[in-house]
């Protein structure tokens, strides 16, 4: 099954646009976690089993896991194992290098940890996106408009007539052979994110920034899909995972998804039907 097909089911399945940010910040879990064997995996677990018929995606930033250490490489591992087999996983890594170095990272990526799609940088050209594009049952999300204020340093530039983050948009169509490319657009850039759907009416976007940084989740959904309403994937993290801070932390995050997922459907059953 290609990714794109794995991602339909996924979203049809559930008839979900959700994908859970798992950045588990090992500070933030609920104190009664700290005695277990491993506070962070055990986390994941109640958070996953709570809301994995809501889902259609599961998005793990690197970071919390990478700076644990020997146990953090594990914890990956045992997280991804809890994830049901038909629901999408990303490795958030934002990665992007020379080839040889990029195919490593892809190697731990698909091959050992077994993600199905990684977000990468495209600031060094195709070589660096490449390796993780070789299989249509992979996916790259390219970072194209991210959603931090820091994004219009860069992002915003004009060249040759027209902003940055739009000619990232065009050469990772033209690269988009397989039909494996995504790109990442943040939604607290609605209009921006309208012009990229209107340049990839095919390709998923996944689009972090609503929740805590405020996205509108209205015109997230208005432009973020494609025209039958699916190949959107919104990221929401720290608004579900950290819902409650006590033992309710996996009911309080399934009322969160809960209520993002209804949302989410009400808006698309406004403007797709």
């Amino acid at each position: 099954m290609t990714f794109k097909e794995k991602l339909g089911h996924a979203q049809k399945r559930n008839n979900s646009l959700l994908c859970i940010g798992l950045d588990t910040d090992i500070s933030k879990i609920p104190r009664s976690l700290k005695g277990h064997k491993n506070p962070q995996q055990e986390f994941n677990r109640q958070i996953i089993e709570a809301t994995k018929d809501l889902a259609c995606a599961y998005k793990l930033n690197l970071a919390f896991y990478e700076s644990a250490g020997e146990q953090g490489y594990e914890t990956i591992h045992e997280t991804l194992g809890c994830i049901p087999a038909e629901i999408i996983t990303i490795a958030d890594g934002k990665r992007g290098d020379i080839g040889n170095t990029a195919e490593q990272y892809a190697k731990i990526i698909f091959d050992d940890w077994k993600f199905d799609a990684a977000t990468v940088s495209p600031y060094m050209g195709k070589d660096s996106i490449d390796p993780f594009i070789k299989s249509e049952d992979h996916c790259a999300f390219i970072l194209a408009l991210t959603s931090n204020p820091g994004s219009r340093d860069f992002q915003y530039l004009e060249v040759n007539g027209r902003p940055l983050y739009e000619h990232v948009t065009a050469k990772a169509a033209g690269w988009n052979l397989q039909n494996n490319i995504g790109l990442v657009v943040g939604a607290t850039h609605p209009e921006e994110l309208k012009r990229v759907r209107a340049m990839v009416p095919g390709m998923p976007l996944l689009i972090p920034g609503i929740g805590t940084q405020k996205g509108d989740l209205d015109a997230t959904v208005q432009y973020g899909c494609d025209k039958t309403g699916y190949l959107a994937l919104i990221n929401v993290s720290r608004g579900i995972i950290f819902a409650s801070a006590g033992d309710d932390f996996g009911a309080k995050a399934r009322e969160s998804a809960v209520k993002i997922q209804n949302e989410i459907n009400t808006i698309r059953g406004k403007y797709f039907g």
